[in-house]
């Protein structure tokens, strides 16, 4: 029986998966890839979660990549003529049932130099992808093929990214008597204007880097001068994230404020087919934490303009393309 891989996007997005419950989603694809002949290995990240490792059965040259968390909340699937509807439609589980079709066609036409590699905490802290890229660095493939929302264009480039928290310290004091106090919301709301008037740099290719503060807390009660607040905001960066970072540390320090933990990562670069449609992305991957698994190729059916919003989905003509995609992509880098 062929595989469907709309029937399979929409059993997967009916099991939820949002970060940090991703196991019965991981113990389904487990149980479906060993059903079609693929040899899995679960790769334990924390005591309940697991990255999944399915090999074709010959040297794993090629490693098909994509996330299997979600954001929240959660939403069943549904359908129309044109589209699958659903948490993960686009966001990767359609992408996924698109790879592992066309991984179902590899196979029955015995190529077997490949393997899967489905990690979980991508929407977080890429916890599944880093220890992952730990675990298979001895693994010997030279390309990994990453799945997200690229509108079915190979990414040749996307903006790096720097998460910032960020604390205020100020001095509590009754709000009759404002004098006497020093209020710790006044100098975050000074600081995130400058913060958003300020140039963060710029790319030829990637273009203008932008800012988002998009989390804000403090004060106790409207009768208190607040003496905490906190934001945190994320960087798309068009450069490395250090300078990035100083630059905001110089800010903050103007307005009494301090970084208290910082992630993030630098641009990316993949390789895109000769011929085939290109683009580049402002968001991010796990592109960068996957670097002993190869060379990177980012591609996928949906956009992420569609990602985590009510109405997530992914178009049913274009997931069914991917599943082309994907295999063309693995047979020619197979004749590299």
């Amino acid at each position: 029986m062929p595989f469907d891989a709309l029937a399979f996007a929409r059993q997967l997005i009916d099991i939820p998966s949002p970060t940090d419950q991703e196991r019965d989603v991981g113990i389904f694809l487990d149980e479906e890839l060993q059903r079609h002949g693929f040899a899995t290995r679960r790769q334990d990240v924390t005591e309940s979660r697991f990255n999944l490792y399915a090999a074709a059965g010959g040297r794993p040259r090629v490693v098909i990549n994509s996330h299997i968390d979600t954001v929240p909340p959660w939403f069943a699937s549904y359908e129309d003529a044109d589209h699958v509807y659903g948490r993960g439609a686009c966001d990767t589980k359609g992408i996924i049932a698109a790879m592992i079709a066309a991984g179902v066609k590899l196979r029955e036409e015995g190529v077997r130099d490949f393997a899967f590699l489905f990690v979980v905490g991508e929407e977080t802290d890429s916890i599944g992808a880093k220890t992952a890229n730990v675990a298979f660095k001895d693994l010997g493939s030279e390309y990994v093929l990453v799945g997200e929302p690229t509108e079915s264009q190979f990414a040749r480039a996307s903006k790096g990214a720097l998460t910032c928290f960020v604390r205020f310290d100020g001095i509590a004091a009754h709000s009759a008597y404002p004098e006497r106090g020093d209020s710790a919301i006044k100098k975050m709301v000074a600081a995130i204007a400058e913060i958003d008037d300020a140039d963060w740099g710029s790319h030829e290719i990637l273009g203008k880097a932008t800012v988002n503060v998009g989390v804000v807390r403090g004060g106790e009660k409207p009768n208190i001068i607040p003496a905490v607040a906190e934001c945190e905001m994320i960087f798309r960066t068009a450069g490395p994230t250090e300078p990035v970072e100083a630059q905001l540390a110089s800010i903050l320090a103007k307005h009494g404020g301090r970084i208290t933990l910082s992630r993030g990562n630098s641009p990316q670069f993949m390789h895109a087919p000769d011929g085939a449609p290109s683009t580049v992305v402002a968001f991010n991957t796990d592109v960068p934490h996957l670097g002993n698994l190869g060379k990177p190729l980012l591609f996928g059916p949906g956009s992420i303009l569609d990602a985590h919003g009510a109405k997530e989905k992914i178009g049913k003509q274009e997931l069914l393309r991917a599943v082309d995609t994907y295999r063309e992509t693995v047979l020619g880098l197979l004749r590299a």
